[in-house]
């Protein structure tokens, strides 16, 4: 990381600013699929305001047998980020859209929110749960 973006990655952990790494894996059929459609996934991500990705370290693309029912072989491509959130309403805004396998936050050890940082995260999960049901891909069953 050069002295420019260190300086900006420690300004916003100053601010109160969340550091968090995510691990985000694509399964594709081809290798060339795996590349490109894992780039252009943090492609988008970088874009994202409040969120700073600093670091990504894509690993080796890996031939895979068998991976799900009915392929035969496919490819997987990983790529390991680290980045920093404004909040973490924004933080769990981007585990919902950008799906990473698995999620650490770094810093700061505690997290407090006020009371409209913790409905928006709540609204973000509840508007997920209905896009999934709108799409007819899930919901939740109210009992009677």
């Amino acid at each position: 990381m050069d002295d420019k973006l260190t300086e900006k990655v420690n300004k916003k952990l100053k601010e109160g600013w969340i550091k968090s790494t995510m691990m985000i894996e694509v399964l594709a059929v081809t290798e060339e699929a795996a590349k490109e459609s894992l780039e252009k996934h943090i492609d988008r991500m970088e874009k994202e305001e409040k969120a700073l990705i600093y670091r990504k370290n894509f690993k080796k693309i890996d031939k895979v047998k068998n991976p799900l029912p009915k392929i035969t072989e496919a490819y997987s491509n990983v790529v390991e980020l680290e980045l920093l959130t404004q909040n973490y309403d924004k933080l769990v805004y981007m585990v919902m859209t950008y799906v990473p396998s698995s999620v650490e936050i770094l810093e700061p050890g505690h997290i407090k929110m006020d009371m409209g940082e913790a409905q928006g995260v709540l609204n973000s999960i509840a508007e997920l749960i209905h896009k999934f049901a709108a799409a007819g891909i899930g919901g939740v069953i109210i009992g009677t």
